[in-house]
C-alpha cells in the first residue's frame, strides 16, 4: 500500500526537512511543558504579588502569538452586534449570556421570543444529556452496553459486527453503519419502520473505526430511551431535564411506531436553549440540583478527531476535505471541529468551545473559560452554507462577541496566566496548521 499522496516517497531532502520539523515540534512541546511548570513554580516561590520571569521564554518568540494578541480586539459593542445581525435575512435570534447574566437578546425577521424554534440537529445534544441522565439513574448500564441488548433482532443479522455496536458508538457517530443522513435521508424517513431501517443498513467500517454523521444513530438512542424509561422520550425529557430547568418541552415529530424523533426537529425557544447552555456551562447543575452528571458534561465536550473526511460529518454537509471550500467559495468555518458525545468542539477566539449545531444555523455555544453562552437560531428551511450565512454568523459571534470578551478576560487576568494562555494557543496552532502534522 502506498502511503504517499502520489504513490512515491518524497525526495530525501524533503524527508529530512519533515523529520526536522517533527523534532522541532517535539522540542517546542517539551520546552512548553517546562515553561508551564516553571510558571506554576515561580508563582509559588515569588508569592501572589511578584512573578519571576522564566529564562526559557525567549525560546518561543518565533512561535508566539503575542504579535497577534498585541492587536487590540474591538470593544464589546452590542449596538454593532445588533446592526450586523440585522443584516442577516435568515437569522431569527441572538442571545448572549455571561456568568448567568443575559447581556444581549434580540429577535429578527418577525420572530417573537415565545415562538419555539426547530433546532434541527442541535436536538442531538439534548439526546446526549438524556442518555447521560439515564446512565446515572441506572436505566442504561453504561456507554459500553451493546445495543443488541435493546434490539434483539440483531442476533439474527448476517453481519456479526452489528452485535459489537455499543451505546458509545452511537454517541460518537462511529457504529460503522451506513448513515441515514444526507443522500439517504429521504428514503429513511419515508420507510415504514425507522428503527428497523437503521439497523438494516450495511456496515462500512468496524464499530468505533470511522465517523459518519447520521441521525439514524441518535434515533436509535431515542428508541433505547423509550424502552428503558418505559415512557416516551418526550415525557422522559420533560421529567428529567425540562422541568428541572423550569420550562415545559413542546412535543415534536414521531416515527411511524410513535418513537419521538431522536436527534432532529425538537422545538425549543431561544431562552430554553440558553438554559441548556447554562446547564453545561455550570457542569450540569441548575436551580440548586445536579441535573446532568458533571462527568457526563466533561465527556460530552471532550472532542475527538473525526478521522477520514470521506464520510458526511455535519448537519447538511456533503463529504469533503477539511480544506475544501463550500459552495459559496469560502472555507467552512467549522472545518477544524471535533466531536464528543453529540456535541461539537472547536476553538473560538482562542478558547475551547463546546457547541450544539443544527441545520440552517441553530447553535448553542458554551465557552467555559469565558463563562459565556451564546445562542443563535435561524431559518431551518435552507442550508446555512448558501450565501455564507454560517460564515457571517460566525464573524459576529466570534469577532464581535467572543474576541472582545476574551480581550477583557486577558486584561483582567494576572500576567502569568496571560503568558501561559498565549503559549498554549501558539502550540495549539502550531499543531493544527503544521504541514507535517497534516501529513501524519
Amino acid at each position: 500500500m502506498d502511503f504517499w499522496p502520489d504513490g512515491a516517497p518524497p525526495p530525501l531532502s524533503s524527508t529530512i526537512t519533515g523529520v526536522t520539523r517533527v523534532f522541532t515540534v517535539g522540542v517546542v512541546a517539551i520546552a512548553a511543558a517546562a515553561l508551564l511548570i516553571g510558571l506554576s513554580g515561580a508563582e509559588q516561590a515569588a508569592g501572589p504579588d511578584t512573578l519571576a520571569s522564566p529564562s526559557v521564554e525567549p525560546l518561543f518568540a518565533e512561535a508566539s502569538v503575542e504579535a497577534e494578541d498585541s492587536v487590540p480586539a474591538p470593544p464589546l459593542n452590542f449596538d454593532v452586534v445588533d446592526e450586523e445581525a440585522r443584516a442577516l435575512p435568515r437569522l431569527h435570534s441572538l442571545l448572549v449570556s455571561r456568568r448567568g447574566e443575559l447581556l444581549f437578546e434580540r429577535y429578527y425577521n418577525g420572530i417573537r421570543p415565545e415562538r419555539p424554534a426547530n433546532i434541527k440537529s442541535a436536538s442531538k445534544s439534548v439526546i446526549s444529556a438524556l442518555v447521560g441522565i439515564a446512565i446515572e439513574r441506572g436505566l442504561i448500564p453504561g456507554v459500553d452496553t451493546p445495543i443488541a441488548t435493546y434490539f434483539p433482532e440483531l442476533a439474527r443479522d448476517a453481519d456479526p459486527r452489528k452485535r459489537e455496536i455499543t451505546v458509545e458508538h452511537l454517541l460518537t457517530m462511529r457504529p460503522g453503519l451506513e448513515g441515514t443522513s444526507n443522500r439517504n435521508y429521504g428514503a429513511w424517513v419515508l420507510s415504514r419502520n425507522w428503527v428497523r431501517h437503521v439497523l438494516a443498513r450495511p456496515m462500512f467500517a468496524e464499530p468505533g473505526e470511522a465517523m459518519e454523521y447520521s441521525t439514524g444513530n441518535t434515533h436509535l438512542l431515542s428508541a433505547i430511551l423509550t424502552k428503558v424509561s418505559k415512557t416516551s422520550t418526550w415525557q422522559f425529557a420533560n421529567e428529567v431535564l425540562a422541568r428541572p430547568l423550569g420550562f415545559p418541552l413542546t412535543q415534536w415529530p414521531r416515527d411511524p411506531q410513535g418513537i419521538y424523533f431522536g436527534g432532529n426537529d425538537m422545538l425549543m425557544t431561544p431562552r430554553q436553549l440558553l438554559a441548556v447552555g447554562e446547564l453545561y456551562l455550570n457542569d450540569g447543575r441548575a436551580n440548586g440540583q445536579q441535573i446532568v452528571p458533571a462527568a457526563w458534561v466533561d465527556k460530552s465536550c471532550e472532542g475527538r478527531e473525526r478521522g477520514p473526511r470521506r464520510r458526511p460529518q455535519g448537519p447538511g454537509l456533503r463529504p469533503q476535505s477539511d480544506f475544501d471550500g463550500p459552495p459559496d467559495g469560502f472555507l467552512d468555518p467549522t472545518r477544524d471541529r471535533r466531536y464528543g458525545y453529540l456535541w461539537w468542539v472547536r476553538e473560538f477566539a482562542g478558547h475551547e468551545t463546546c457547541f450544539a449545531w443544527g441545520y440552517g444555523g441553530q447553535y448553542v455555544f458554551v465557552v467555559p473559560d469565558l463563562e459565556l453562552v451564546v445562542v443563535a437560531t435561524s431559518s431551518a428551511d435552507v442550508s446555512e452554507e448558501r450565501r455564507g450565512h454560517r460564515r457571517s454568523l460566525f464573524e459576529i459571534v466570534e469577532g464581535l462577541v467572543m474576541e472582545p470578551i476574551a480581550a477583557q478576560a486577558r486584561v483582567a487576568a494576572p500576567a502569568h496566566e496571560n503568558r501561559a494562555r498565549t503559549l498554549k494557543r501558539a502550540l495549539y496552532r502550531w499543531r493544527i496548521h503544521s504541514p507535517v502534522e497534516r501529513r501524519l
